[in-house]
């Protein structure tokens, strides 16, 4: 989202640009060694895996069997075997059996192998399973794959996020609502346009989110290019001086995208630190809104602020309530709310089981559904273009209608 991007870019381009060498060079050390524990780690699992299996099967071929003597000799009559156990004979597999039915002896022509030759073969398991997780860790960062693109299927219970210069292996939580999305149903146009197709036809809804940094805008040529929803920012909190400002550019924006055709929402960026200013945010997008007519939800944008923001200092449990707090206003005055979060904040910032009644607007910049949760729109780019816009605009489909026909 927008929000404060440009201001964020200007008051840390002189300091990432000081730091950029030393950076990019601590970041590639850190990443080598990084993959290598990775590699270290899966290796160790399956080696202790292989060994356990193979050292349970070297155990059991060491066991006497119950049944000695020639078991062929035993076919269609009884006897005794030199342990004393009467045999029956065979069964349709060729298994020695008691006059129960019961299995008492193995298949005559088992394979059987002596301690040396058990210990051969895990040791040939072992180095088969390192080579092929070297192979397929070395495989994939080859082809360009990120560390974090690399870990992520090898960790299917866990949500993996990278922040504060750590991995976090967040486990999922499968009582909340899942992402019920299936990648195969992704389009992607030649345009980088994001489709979602059901049973041959498209169900997603094209939308974009816009502030004053998209500057004036021919809204006309927005609904002509295909635009069904769009969410205007209302305003924000000041990320340092936690003053509340107005987007210079609403008024404009909501009346030229109603006057278009194009269903509006609209969105307000956080920096409450307490519930008094969440209620002041709360009570300042109502106003603003009260005049228009708002088709789509009143969304809540929570994110983490680049530098030290305000709203970076307090706890999961104080942002959750914050949330809480402003969605309850939003909804008792009849509107619907909605919270916009991304991986980083869903995982880690937030207490998503307190917010589960409430919709989701999730932002990830990839083609790959990789977070688990149920969200309503997914903003998948911010570098997109629409006609009527001059430069790039946030690209976003819903899966599903926004408003009542």
């Amino acid at each position: 989202m927008e929000d404060n991007r440009m201001e964020d870019k200007r008051n840390t381009a002189a300091l990432n640009e000081k730091n950029a060498v030393k950076s990019r060079g601590r970041k590639r050390r850190r990443n080598r060694a990084l993959a290598m524990l990775i590699c270290l780690t899966v290796m160790v699992a399956v080696m202790y895996g292989t060994v356990t299996l193979c050292m349970w099967i070297a155990d059991k071929m060491k066991e006497p069997s119950p049944v000695s003597g020639n078991a062929e000799g035993s076919r269609g009559g009884s006897g005794s075997s030199n342990d004393g156990v009467e045999k029956i004979g065979l069964d349709e597999n060729g298994n020695v059996v008691d006059a129960d039915g019961n299995v008492i002896g193995v298949l005559s022509d088992a394979m059987v192998y002596s301690q040396a030759e058990m210990e051969a073969q895990v040791t040939g398991a072992r180095e088969q399973a390192t080579a092929d997780v070297l192979e397929g860790i070395r495989t994939k960062l080859n082809d360009g794959d990120s560390i974090m693109e690399t870990l992520r299927p090898l960790y299917p219970d866990d949500l993996i996020v990278y922040s504060g210069g750590q991995y976090h292996f967040v486990p999922i939580n499968r009582s909340l609502k899942q992402s019920q999305l299936d990648e195969t149903c992704l389009n992607v146009l030649e345009s980088g346009e994001y489709q979602y197709i059901q049973d041959g036809q498209v169900i997603s809804h094209k939308g974009i989110d816009v502030s004053k940094h998209q500057g004036t805008i021919d809204w006309q040529m927005v609904a002509q290019d295909g635009v069904e929803f769009a969410f205007i920012r209302v305003g924000f909190r000041g990320y340092e001086t936690g003053k509340l400002v107005e987007d210079e550019f609403f008024e404009a924006n909501i009346t030229g995208a109603i006057a278009a055709g194009i269903k509006v929402g609209v969105y307000f960026y956080s920096q409450a630190v307490d519930e008094t200013e969440v209620r002041e945010e709360a009570e300042f997008v109502l106003e603003k809104i009260a005049p228009y007519k708002i088709d789509c939800p009143v969304v809540f944008d929570v994110e983490k602020a680049a530098g030290n923001g305000r709203m970076n200092g307090i706890t999961v449990e104080q942002r959750t309530g914050l949330t809480q707090l402003f969605c309850t206003i939003i909804e008792n005055a009849g509107y619907r709310p909605m919270i916009y979060y991304n991986t980083e904040m869903g995982a880690l910032m937030l207490g998503l089981e307190a917010l589960e009644d409430y919709d989701k607007w999730f932002a990830a910049y990839s083609d790959r559904f990789y977070y688990p949760y149920e969200y309503k729109i997914w903003q998948y780019s911010q570098n997109g273009t629409v006609q009527g816009i001059n430069g790039n605009v946030d690209l976003n489909i819903s899966f599903g209608p926004l408003w009542e026909e």
